[in-house]
Formats: structure tokens, C-alpha cells, sequence
């Protein structure tokens, strides 16, 4: 039972069984193939814009930095929120992958920012002792689990439109966020103002795919000679592009964002119920953050439950449920917590006789 990460489960069936089938025969490499372009396709319909460009790559940090890359000079400024996922676990890569940019972490509730904060934070434009503001990036869903809705995020574009900034959305929960609002891709991506998209797959049901998205296709001049020089242009591109097809096909992405999100619900409701258990933040996705006793975390750890404890704080505990968490488990979580939350009480009333 490991609530950990949506990064400790496997891949769905249905992706397993289209990269058997892309593994059959011969192909182009390096993105020429045809799962690359019906891939292109998809995404252009999923979005409903026709001159979107979409790059494959396999890893989510790769996604971000070289994103981030084509939209910052080395001397320029990104900002993001103070747990962005690019601030705080990404070893450095936006730097590397911009040639030195400067990250600029920004405060916000449920690890997301808000419009006037951005409007605060910009400054030095034009000044050559000050790195130029470039870029903003917010994480959908946040590093908290929480959304942002299509308003906040036309919020915050149009503020980075003002101070010049490019919007970049980091969508490694990206399907997760969808499910949970129930409005299309498109509302809550570029009709809202957003320039370029890290589409998430590997968290939700693919091995290692994610496609970075660019819905202004001039941002993406540059973009395929960063890939390549990073090392992350596949010879044998179809083996990402396979799963991307896959995942994009029959709504399979939301489908299983929605079992997560909806396992996590029950696991937030179950977890309310138990003595002292307080929520951190609102359960929107499919993360839940909680205050646990001593007692319950150790008969949690105890029963081979596996979760982060300190995450994004200390006290704080984040419990994720992905594509294929059975609702068993959760219940077998909840109960755990609750006969340790009673015990514990019951035990110190004694000890004080």
C-alpha cells in the first residue's frame, strides 16, 4: 500500500500494450514517425487548436527545463511559486537547461500564485544590473493538490502580459486538474493565456512519457535544437510517442485521473473522521496533506502503509492516489488510522490511573 507518489505505480494496460505493438517492424527515428505525427494530431484536436506543436520527451524535468529554456535568456528571471517543483526538485536543470536563469520563488496559498503577487515580484526591466524578468510558472495541480481555475490563471497571464512575461504551466498533474474542474483542455491552457504547456503522462498511467506543448508555435523555433543538444531527442522516438498515443486515446488520460482523484476523496473523507486528524489544504486532485498523531502515523507505518511525512512541511503528511489505487487500500489506510486514534486515548486515560 504505497501512497508515496503517483510515480511509484506502473504503467495501464492499454500503454503496455501499445508500446508491444509500436515495438513491431521498423520505423524512422528521431520523431519521424508516424506515432510522433498522429500524436501532433491528437493534441491539436484535445486542444482544439490546429497550429500547436507538441514535442515528446520522456521525463517531466526534461519537459519543464527545456520549456523554460525557450522562453528565458541565461540572464533572465523566472518566477515561480516558492514549492514549484522546478525550485525545489529539479536539481538545478532550469538553470542549466536556460544556461543560468534566475528561478525567483513567490509565496502563495495551496503552493499557488497569485496575480498581484506576480505584479509585486517583477521589476528591474531594462536595469543591466538586474537579471530581465522572462518568464512565470505555475504548476497544475499545485504542489498542495490544489487547482487553479481558468479565471486565476487569465489572471496571472495578463499581469505576465504587462511585465512581459511568458506563461508556462507545469502539467505533470495536468489530467488530474482537468478532471477535477470539468472544463476542456483549451479553457484552462492557451484560451486562458497560457504559452506553453509540460504536458504530465508518466504520473497517470504512462512508463516515461510527457510532451511539451507550445501553443504559440513562433516560442517553438528554437526548441527542437535545445532537445537535441540536451540529450533528449529519442532515436527510437516512437517508444514515447506509443505511449502518448495510447494514453490520449478513448479519454484513457482523464479516465484515470478521475479513479485518483476520486480514491482521494474518499481518502480525505475517511481521514476527517479520524481524532485529530486535521487537512492542510483543500483535496481538489488526487494529493492529500493531513496532521497525524504520533500514534496513528506509527500504527500507519507499522501496517507497511507507505507515505512522505515532512512534505511540504514538517508535521505534514502527503498521501497520493494514482491511476490504479484500489479502493481497499484507502479503506484499509482509514481504518488503521482511526483503531490507532481511539487506542491512543484509551491507553493514556489508563496510564493516568
Amino acid at each position: 500500500m504505497n501512497f508515496a507518489s503517483d510515480n511509484v505505480t506502473g504503467a495501464c494496460p492499454a500503454v503496455l500494450d501499445a508500446l508491444i505493438a509500436a515495438n513491431d517492424g521498423a520505423a524512422t527515428p528521431y520523431g519521424d514517425d508516424p506515432w510522433t505525427a498522429r500524436v501532433q494530431d491528437r493534441l491539436r484536436a484535445l486542444f482544439d487548436k490546429p497550429d500547436l506543436l507538441a514535442f515528446p520527451v520522456a521525463t517531466g524535468t526534461a519537459a519543464n527545463a527545456l520549456a523554460l529554456a525557450a522562453l528565458s535568456p541565461p540572464y533572465g528571471a523566472i518566477y515561480c511559486h516558492r514549492d514549484a517543483h522546478i525550485n525545489v526538485d529539479e536539481c538545478g536543470a532550469p538553470e542549466l537547461y536556460t544556461g543560468g536563469a534566475k528561478l525567483v520563488p513567490l509565496p502563495g496559498e495551496g503552493a499557488k500564485i497569485a496575480s498581484d503577487s506576480l505584479a509585486q515580484a517583477v521589476r528591474g526591466q531594462g536595469v543591466v544590473h538586474h537579471v530581465q524578468p522572462a518568464a512565470v510558472s505555475i504548476t497544475q495541480a499545485t504542489e498542495a493538490g490544489c487547482v487553479y481555475r481558468p479565471e486565476e490563471v487569465a489572471a496571472l497571464a495578463e499581469t505576465a502580459r504587462s511585465k512581459g512575461l511568458k506563461l508556462h504551466m507545469d502539467g505533470a498533474r495536468f489530467a488530474n486538474a482537468v478532471a477535477a474542474l470539468a472544463v476542456s483542455p483549451a479553457e484552462v491552457t492557451w484560451k486562458a493565456g497560457v504559452d506553453v504547456l509540460s504536458f504530465g503522462a508518466t504520473k497517470n498511467g504512462c512508463l516515461a512519457a510527457e510532451a511539451v506543448v507550445f501553443f504559440r508555435p513562433e516560442l517553438a523555433q528554437a526548441f527542437a535544437f535545445h532537445r537535441k543538444r540536451a540529450g533528449h531527442l529519442l532515436s527510437k522516438g516512437r517508444v514515447v510517442s506509443a505511449q502518448l498515443e495510447a494514453y490520449l486515446t478513448d479519454g484513457l488520460w482523464l479516465e484515470n485521473a478521475r479513479h485518483a482523484n476520486a480514491m482521494a476523496r474518499h481518502l480525505a473523507e475517511g481521514l476527517a473522521t479520524v481524532p485529530g486528524c486535521r487537512l492542510v489544504f483543500p483535496v481538489e486532485a488526487n494529493e492529500v496533506f493531513t496532521e497525524l498523531s504520533e500514534a496513528v502515523l506509527t500504527a500507519l507505518q507499522a501496517a507497511g502503509i507507505r507515505f512522505i511525512d515532512g512534505f511540504p512541511g514538517p508535521g505534514v503528511q502527503r498521501f497520493v492516489c494514482a491511476w490504479n489505487t484500489r479502493i481497499e487500500d484507502v479503506r484499509t489506510l482509514v481504518g488503521t488510522a482511526q483503531t490507532a486514534a481511539h487506542v491512543a486515548p484509551a491507553q493514556a486515560g489508563r496510564g493516568g490511573g
